[in-house]
């Protein structure tokens, strides 16, 4: 059996070191061959062949335990790893490098298990003394890394490991000698993939049955310095103020470390490598070594946009691990600093005054007034508000900025009559759509004048008024006055005469004297007419002047016709069909109407005219103003029948219009009406009628 050291009542020894961190508080500088701490190793078996491996090669274990610098040394990093082989055990020792208000700590995160990290206490019969193996590790493979020790000597034991890495996947990167307990390892390990393992340990009886265990046999991959540092979080752009205070922080550079955050592998710190453009200042910036944060460090007055080469800087930034040591290793990334306007600049006009020149009664743009500005474009700071301060009361002019170039586009917007003025004179300022930094203001060349000269053009006749009305009854006298029309030329100093014409006459109804503009009728107006719409007729007509070239002006008259009762009243329908067994003998509803207005239309009067014949066959019965029914007195014969109707209608004088309404009696049966026989009937009837009568006037010659 093996001896255990005593860790508990029924423990004497357990091979390895007796502690297995320690932890020193970082010296001003641990000097040469003094002893830092003693280790203290103890395979159980008199440590033969016993022999230490410093993680630094400027240290070193001697003999009895003693961990010694080989040189003075200043900066040893913050983790040392002792190695210690005999003939009979190895293990590993932590040695923690800590400041004064440190806690340790380090190695209970990589086992994540609370207590003092050595023999657990408790009786078992084995022995897994937590492994740790360097990643990266180069061949041959497979590795010893460790050894499991069982107290137990049964005759044909062995040792079965299994966990993630043995047989889980990954499958296969640990194995255990079933007899002697070494544990290898078959290939190099990568922490940043799987930073720990927890593997179980059981030993088994020559038939393959746990006769003790399992055991947790826990194997933690040390960090190496394997991985660059990598910005990921990029396209990086801070922006900064122009005129900002020393020390304004702009932006914050962060890098992303792969390796073990608790070591100097993943400790980074940050450097400006390269800074472009150069100038007004090679060091514009400054970047927090340990934050990332990048700050302005000229003055305010060197943070000027519109004196710098560009507002654009760019960084090359780098971050450092292993706190920024030559040894560590580097990543790099481009920030991009954009120096932000503000309106310190106020716009100015390019001169003190212009001019423009426009035809009177012409609207649109007149003039563009330049301004300057030497903030950044694309802001407010550069964008101009134009406002005419002076000498618009009426209101005809207006100034719009142009988008594209800051212009203000200065517009006539009401035309301007030369005859009243000939001449303008305007005020205008120009300001920013931003406000003014407090200590900048408005200066007189943010004020302009605008001399703007009014061209006098040949301008049309106006009538008045326009459009002009007119009442007139339809139906009156051809050559009858209708109006006589006033137009005046606006060109009062040119002192011009005006003759008219007609422009548009749709029905051709009118006529106009040249000289004295008198309308007059050349044909019969007519109320009723497709030419009229509500009741009113439109014409245009012109007037013209005697400039050279003519100017013309058109005048709208509308005349509004008043009815007279010149239409007589229509009927309708005029056919109608009953069957000649009628039961029902109200053969139709009949309706009048007339083009004419009220009161020329209803109450329109029915009547039938006088009936031929002994009996009377039918008669007719006014339902209301406008309808009446016409009534069978009895059934008659298959045949067309016409009835002879008047219809009067209310006004004065009234007037009567006769309708034969076609009355067809048919057969009926089973729901059908025929009709057909209806005409040949009647015919027939006529012709015997016809040959009697030419019989009757032989007969009396």
């Amino acid at each position: 059996q093996v001896l255990l050291l005593a860790c508990a009542e029924d423990l004497e020894c357990v091979p390895g070191f007796q502690q297995k961190v320690f932890y020193i508080e970082q010296p001003f500088e641990f000097t040469e061959d003094q002893p830092v701490l003693n280790l203290e190793f103890d395979d159980c078996k008199g440590n033969n062949k016993l022999n230490f491996e410093v993680s630094n090669p400027d240290f070193k274990v001697e003999r009895d335990g003693s961990l010694v610098a080989l040189k003075n040394i200043s900066e040893a990093g913050r983790a040392l790893f002792v190695h210690a082989r005999s003939e009979h055990a190895e293990d590993m020792a932590e040695i923690l490098i800590v400041g004064a208000n440190e806690k340790p700590g380090a190695l209970k995160e990589i086992f994540k298990i609370e207590g003092n990290l050595g023999i657990p206490r408790q009786k078992r019969a084995i022995l897994a003394t937590p492994i740790l193996i360097p990643e990266n590790q180069r061949p041959p493979f497979p590795r010893s890394v460790g050894k499991v020790i069982s107290s137990e000597g049964t005759e044909g034991a062995k040792f079965r490991l299994s966990g993630k890495g043995v047989d889980q996947d990954p499958k296969g990167i640990f194995r255990i000698n079933e007899i002697s307990g070494d544990v290898s390892v078959t290939r190099a390990l990568d922490r940043e993939a799987i930073a720990n393992y927890e593997l179980e340990v059981e030993v088994t009886d020559i038939s393959g049955k746990t006769i003790d265990g399992p055991v947790r046999l826990d194997i933690s991959v040390i960090d190496q310095n394997d991985n660059r540092p990598m910005f990921k979080e990029g396209p990086y752009v801070g922006h900064v103020m122009e005129g900002s205070p020393t020390g304004t922080t702009v932006m914050r550079m962060t890098a992303f470390d792969a390796d073990d955050s608790s070591t100097d592998n993943a400790l980074l710190r940050y450097n400006i490598l390269k800074q472009t453009p150069t100038k007004p200042s090679p060091n514009m910036f400054y970047i927090d070594p340990e934050k990332g944060d990048i700050v302005t460090v000229v003055s305010p007055v060197l943070l000027d946009r519109e004196t710098m080469e560009t507002p654009k800087y760019e960084l090359v930034i780098e971050a450092k691990d292993m706190g920024g040591l030559d040894v560590g290793l580097t990543g790099t990334a481009t920030a991009t600093i954009l120096i932000d306007d503000k309106n310190d600049h106020p716009p100015e006009f390019t001169k003190k005054e212009f001019q423009a020149t426009v035809k009177e009664g012409v609207t649109g743009v007149i003039v563009n007034l330049t301004v300057g500005d030497r903030d950044d474009p694309a802001t407010g700071a550069w964008r101009a508000v134009y406002t005419i301060i002076n000498g618009n009361p009426g209101q005809s002019f207006e100034i719009h900025t142009n988008p594209q170039t800051n212009e203000g586009m200065l517009s006539v917007v009401k035309p301007l009559d030369y005859e009243i003025s000939a001449f303008h004179t305007l005020l205008i300022k120009v300001e920013n759509e931003d406000p003014l930094i407090p200590d900048i203001a408005y200066g007189p060349s943010s004020t302009a004048t605008v001399q703007i000269t009014v061209e006098d053009v040949n301008e049309g006749p106006v009538f008045h008024p326009n459009p002009m009305t007119v009442t007139k009854q339809e139906n009156i006298p051809v050559g009858s006055v209708v109006l006589t029309v006033n137009a005046t030329d606006p060109d009062t100093l040119q002192h011009q005469t005006i003759r008219y014409s007609v422009y548009k006459d749709p029905a051709g109804w009118l006529e106009i004297n040249p000289t004295n503009g008198t309308i007059g009728t050349t044909a019969i107006l007519d109320r009723e007419s497709p030419y009229v719409q509500n009741n009113i007729y439109t014409a245009l007509f012109l007037a013209i002047d005697s400039g050279n070239p003519p100017a013309t002006g058109t005048g709208t008259l509308h005349i509004t016709l008043e009815d007279v009762n010149d239409n007589v009243p229509s009927l309708y329908p005029t056919l109608a069909k009953v069957c000649d067994d009628a039961k029902d003998l109200r053969v139709v509803v009949l309706g009048a109407s007339d083009k004419d207005l009220h009161p020329n239309t209803d109450p329109f009067k029915f009547e039938l005219s006088k009936q031929s014949g002994p009996e009377k066959l039918w008669r007719i019965t006014k339902l209301n103003n406008t309808h009446a029914q016409v009534i069978l007195l009895q059934n008659l014969k298959k045949a067309n029948y016409n009835i002879p109707i008047s219809v009067t209608d209310s006004g004065k004088p009234p007037l009567t219009n006769t309708t034969e309404l076609k009355l067809q009696v048919c057969s009926c049966k089973k729901s059908k009406m025929d009709c057909s026989a209806t005409d040949a009937l009647h015919i027939s009837m006529t012709l015997i009628l016809l040959s009697l009568f030419s019989l009757f006037c032989k007969s009396f010659p």
